[in-house]
């Protein structure tokens, strides 16, 4: 959505205070999508929910193990932008998974998370760039944002409760 410059918390209107990012209702898709698109095949059951009054029957690209807690209210508030997980959305015609979501691939993170932070007012930039080295930036905003240490980040129960 980024594309057209539509923020991120448009759609997911519950993602700096909630666990769950929020699926929007079909009414948030129409309010852009009765002039945008309007008639492409793809968004009948778009179109179709809204004229039955009935909700989305959403696929899940980014689907975690029942036994993964993950918050994405956490994620935002320590700095971790949306592209992170999520990729380039601006530049996907369709929402696919990007990054593997693997616990490797957290662990990374987690292990390294001075390399991945941004500032807050940058969490739905797509494409972004910091002003300054990640390498300067990065351990301030961890810092800053009261990261927890590696110890804590990578403890099991951190992410499997």
């Amino acid at each position: 959505m980024g594309g057209i410059g539509i923020d991120c918390r448009y759609c997911h209107t519950a993602v700096e205070v909630a666990a769950s990012a929020g699926i929007p209702p079909t009414k948030t898709c129409i309010n852009c999508h009765s002039q945008i698109w309007s008639t492409s095949p793809y968004l009948e059951p778009v179109r179709a929910s809204f004229r039955e009054d009935r909700p989305l029957q959403w696929v899940r690209v980014h689907d975690l193990p029942d036994f993964v807690y993950f918050n994405h209210s956490i994620h935002v508030k320590k700095g971790v932008g949306c592209e992170t997980c999520h990729g380039r959305v601006d530049r996907m015609p369709l929402m696919l998974q990007s990054a593997s979501l693997q616990m490797e691939w957290c662990l990374d993170c987690h292990r390294n998370p001075e390399q991945h932070v941004r500032p807050r007012d940058q969490i739905v930039t797509m494409g972004y760039q910091p002003v300054e080295p990640q390498a300067e930036i990065g351990p301030r905003l961890v810092r800053e944002y009261n990261i927890a240490g590696v110890e804590h980040m990578t403890s099991c129960s951190v992410c499997h409760r």
